[in-house]
């Protein structure tokens, strides 16, 4: 089948221009002039629209298998491709963790039957699977999960000597959720001989604190550079772990950052209106560190915006104190327009947005053939319109049916979403029959 999509602003590699696209099967056949004719099957009229890449999230929990209460692979798929997100890279922190060959094989077979969107899962490093890690196939398998913090799923690697073999073996590029435990818990205790169980939500930046983050983002880029290792430090929430990255051309540098949306958008004086609902580790800080990682991101200095979408039921968030209350929150969805909104408000261009969630995860990790409109690239595109529309709880798509976004008015709205030529997302209906495929990388 050919589909053209004509007379549209195509934003891609850092250029916007009125063009067509024509679609054939699953695939870019070509980048025509904006009032092209072609024998295509299907004319989409763009006309007062944008064109652009599918977003690549390289940081996302689905919950599935074994949290399903929370989130699937269907429903947060599904919001995904309702936020312009095609292609995703999922966490390991499941039941049961995703730290086998067989644990890994089952994530795959449940999203070749149950993913609207392009799909990739972690192997997760633990103090004992070394063997396992380095036996994976990395043109087929996105990377490696570290966690030197514990956070949702405790999956804490906290062996010296495991730390150090799994740097030194360099099998893959190694994503790090970095955050240092022993200052947490001494924050901790004293937050609570303070205030009992009942510490008020604004100190969660404070127990999960700058030093925290930056203490544990300095060990891994140490062991980084000391092997040579390829790392890339997830959700950096501060200012000062921006020089631990490496500078010059993108595509030599060895120890790389991600930045999550929540961390550009929010700051610590929103948990007073908050509260719970934006409790994320790491956490949210300062306004000068949010102000900082804006600045790293319109510079260049950090690779990729994220989400970390991590959603829990809204009883799982509502049911108990600061010490119980799970931390994590649904963005998939909404990921896209609350950068472009960033992009309205005149912190940065439309081009730094794709740039940033479409054509920087391609490069960082190698995607084969996707995050950019190029001739022969995979159809994963989106097409957004300027309007002015409000997040509420009836068109929030995720499974947990919340959003810390609830009430935020946004000026940019995704119209359609393609995802291997396939219109998955059209105005508010879905395409259920859809499926996404597996990323695969070159490596």
């Amino acid at each position: 089948m050919k589909r053209l999509i004509r007379n549209i602003e195509i934003i891609n590699e850092g250029k916007r221009f009125e063009g067509s696209v024509l679609i054939e099967n699953d695939v870019i056949a070509a980048i025509l002039p904006a009032n092209a004719d072609n024998d295509a099957d299907e004319i989409v009229d763009g006309r007062g629209k944008m064109l652009i890449p599918g977003v690549i999230d390289d940081q996302v929990h689905f919950r599935e298998p074994g949290l399903t209460q929370k989130a699937d692979i269907a429903s947060e798929s599904m919001a995904a491709v309702a936020g312009g997100v095609t292609s995703y890279m999922e966490m390991p922190n499941t039941k049961p963790q995703t730290t086998t060959i067989e644990a890994l094989n089952e994530k795959y077979d449940i999203a070749s039957r149950k993913s609207l969107a392009n799909y990739s899962f972690y192997i997760g490093a633990t103090n004992d699977n070394l063997e396992i890690v380095k036996s994976i196939d990395y043109k087929r398998v996105c990377g490696i999960k570290l966690f030197m913090g514990s956070s949702t799923g405790n999956m804490l690697v906290d062996n010296e000597e495991t730390l150090s073999a799994l740097f030194e073996a360099k099998p893959a590029i190694i994503t790090a959720h970095c955050e240092d435990e022993a200052t947490i818990k001494a924050n901790l205790q004293a937050y609570k001989e303070k205030y009992g169980d009942d510490v008020p939500w604004e100190c969660h930046g404070e127990i999960r604190s700058a030093e925290a983050c930056y203490k544990s983002s300095a060990k891994a880029a140490a062991l980084a550079r000391k092997f040579g290792a390829r790392l890339h430090i997830l959700h950096l929430s501060t200012a000062d772990e921006i020089g631990l990255l490496d500078k010059g051309p993108h595509e030599e540098r060895k120890i790389t950052g991600e930045v999550c949306v929540h961390h550009l958008w929010f700051t610590d004086a929103d948990y007073k209106e908050k509260k719970q609902w934006i409790k994320w580790n790491p956490s949210i800080k300062s306004k000068k560190d949010r102000d900082a990682l804006r600045e790293a991101v319109k510079a260049g200095a950090i690779e990729v915006v994220a989400t970390d979408h991590a959603p829990h039921t809204i009883e799982e968030k509502t049911g108990g104190n600061y010490f119980t209350t799970p931390s994590g929150a649904p963005l998939v969805q909404h990921s896209l327009v609350t950068m472009l909104e960033m992009a309205e408000q005149g912190i940065w261009d439309y081009e730094t947005v794709v740039d940033m969630m479409c054509h920087k995860p391609a490069q960082l990790f190698n995607v084969e053939k996707r995050g950019f409109i190029r001739q022969g690239y995979k159809a994963d595109l989106v097409i957004l319109e300027k309007a002015e529309w409000k997040v509420a709880k009836g068109n929030i798509l995720y499974k947990c049916g919340w959003s810390p976004l609830e009430d935020q008015t946004f000026h940019n709205r995704v119209c359609q979403t393609y995802v291997n030529g396939h219109l998955v997302y059209d105005k508010g209906v879905i395409d259920y029959s859809c499926r996404g495929e597996r990323l695969t990388f070159n490596r």
